[in-house]
């Protein structure tokens, strides 16, 4: 903003917290939650969800583990009227599921919302009216508090005369003080201790309040503030079930709701994604998550997260972001070479402790550099975690070469892959994906047959000595000639013979040599790597050989070496 226009704003009075407590605390255990997508989610949509919509996303979020699903505001239109009778008469919400719904504290609505409850098994009635100072001012018009007191207090009096319509319901009322996040701290304590009041809340029949930051306008520990002393403060505390509600206006949503338990409250609402008006609401799926990271058991299930994320954009036509935390496209990519080359190795130690120890992966604690989370755990799989760009390194590669490909490179040979296909990475200005990652590798490094050429293996032995004598066909410029030499192995006598040859005038030796089999090749079964150098200018170079025969493979690769090595 312009300087000028900071004149306009001032700085929200703050709660006088002289015993805070919240700052000590650790969240250990989840919270009741209660997801609020039929509702604040259906209204922030530029076109609401239909019904056929809604009963897909209800069925999403019981299948999820949300025991507490307010399913919309059934005395405003016909369509969420429709959708509760449809839920309850259609015997579509399972036993231990409870619905929320939502009705302002005025006679007309509440009757329209009875109506609109008859034959549920459980449900709570929520009920709400604004209470902060800006809201009584220009909402109400000057309206006192004790007048916005009363709105409340009679709201669940006409409730509580409505309940003989509703027999074999379980009804929970909860009250929410609009605008919580702004309203006098101590004025909304008296508004919500006269709601239990009026209702009779024990501890064994408790009002839900529930504390809504309606607009974000503080920071998040002053959130924590307002909830620790609220809780501090009430009479009968054993008769409340405090509840959380918090915007995401100042992009804390998620801290204010884990510092607001951390106060002491005992239950959260919001929606997937953080779907709802303006900036959205509460993400669910972020915090219980984060409370997954730590080792807490949340009741909800997000193991499917594709699956969970095909629904919500299919019933809402909303998008999700790529960096969105947990659920992005890219929350689990590392571009950067240095990333890449930390995440194979947490990967490289998981195995080995699990082979050590010889137990399951799942047993072996979650310690792998820049990954909060497995992201199998959530359904990922582990081909998002490396992509490859200029800023990619031997890390990345060779993770992409190692759990796609079943190439397993030498770990010195890593940097002359890495450093060539992240140049080229560079030079084409964008991403390489997995496959052009494997074809630049085997371009590049694999069975290179120019300008020489292994043809064939004319003949192998071994005398008493455990000498190889071979003779091989080798081609060089359209022409072949056999070669013959020995050494104490096939690898060994093809470099004498290549020698003793005249074919090349570099002064070379094998420094290196690995094979492997090849998992899930579809072309071949093994693969061997050799690394030679030139001993005139002490260049070291790496390549590699693919063939059914282990053996020709390390023929074959000994020639892709030399002709690197020339090259």
């Amino acid at each position: 903003m312009k300087p000028e226009s900071l004149k306009k704003y001032k700085p929200i009075p703050v709660v006088a917290n002289t015993d805070r407590q919240w700052c000590n605390n650790t969240i250990t255990k989840a919270p009741i939650w209660c997801s609020v997508d039929l509702r604040d989610g259906n209204q922030a949509l530029a076109i609401p969800m239909n019904l056929e919509q809604k009963l897909e996303l209800f069925k999403l979020l019981v299948s999820l583990g949300f025991k507490q699903i307010e399913v919309g505001f059934p005395s405003a239109s016909d369509t969420e009227f429709a959708f509760l009778r449809q839920l309850i008469e259609d015997d579509l919400v399972p036993d231990d599921v409870t619905l929320q719904v939502l009705v302002q504290a005025r006679e007309h609505l509440i009757d329209r919302t009875c109506q609109s409850l008859k034959g549920a098994k459980k449900a709570i009635i929520h009920l709400y009216n604004s209470t902060s100072p800006l809201q009584r001012k220009v909402t109400f018009r000057g309206a006192t508090k004790q007048s916005i007191l009363d709105i409340a207090v009679s709201g669940v009096e006409l409730i509580k005369t409505r309940l003989n319509q509703l027999e074999g319901t379980e009804v929970t009322l909860q009250y929410s003080p609009e605008s919580f996040s702004d309203t006098e701290t101590d004025y909304a304590l008296e508004v919500c201790e006269a709601v239990m009041n009026a209702w009779g809340a024990t501890q064994e029949n408790p009002v839900i309040l529930n504390l809504p930051a309606t607009v974000e306008w503080t920071t998040p520990n002053q959130h924590a503030d307002q909830i620790e002393w609220f809780i501090q403060h009430l009479s009968n505390r054993e008769a409340a079930i405090i509840s959380l509600h918090t915007h995401n206006d100042r992009g804390t949503g998620v801290a204010a709701t884990e510092l607001g338990l951390l106060a002491g409250a005992d239950r959260v609402e919001g929606t997937l994604f953080g779907n709802g008006e303006r900036t959205g609401n509460l993400d669910l799926v972020i915090v219980a998550l984060n409370m997954n990271m730590l080792g807490i058991e949340t009741g909800l299930d997000f193991s499917d997260m594709q699956l969970v994320k095909e629904i919500y954009t299919k019933t809402t036509a909303m998008t999700i972001h790529e960096r969105h935390p947990y659920a992005g496209e890219l929350v689990f990519t590392a571009f950067s070479g240095s990333h890449q080359d930390a995440i194979k190795k947490g990967f490289d130690l998981r195995n080995k402790a699990a082979e050590e120890q010889d137990a399951n992966l799942q047993e072996i604690p979650w310690e792998v550099p820049y990954l909060t989370i497995d992201p199998q755990d959530i359904g990922s799989n582990y081909e998002a975690i490396v992509r490859i760009n200029s800023q990619s390194g031997k890390g990345g590669v060779t993770f992409i070469l190692e759990k796609d490909y079943g190439f397993e490179l030498p770990k010195s040979m890593q940097p002359q892959v890495g450093a060539y296909i992240s140049q080229q990475a560079d030079e084409e200005g964008k991403e390489l994906d997995n496959k052009q990652i494997k074809e630049l590798f085997k371009q590049n490094f694999v069975n290179i047959n120019k300008p020489i050429s292994f043809e064939s293996t004319v003949q192998l032995s071994s005398n008493a000595d455990n000498i190889t004598q071979g003779s091989f066909n080798i081609g060089l410029n359209g022409q072949t000639q056999e070669v013959t030499g020995s050494g104490n192995g096939p690898i060994s006598a093809l470099v004498s013979a290549i020698r003793s040859s005249g074919l090349v005038s570099i002064n070379f030796q094998v420094t290196d040599y690995r094979s492997h089999a090849l998992s899930g090749g579809s072309e071949a079964d093994s693969i061997a790597y050799v690394q030679l150098k030139n001993n005139e200018n002490q260049q070291y170079i790496w390549a590699a050989g693919v063939d059914s025969s282990i053996e020709k493979a390390g023929l074959k690769a000994l020639i892709s070496a030399l002709n690197l090595l020339l090259a």
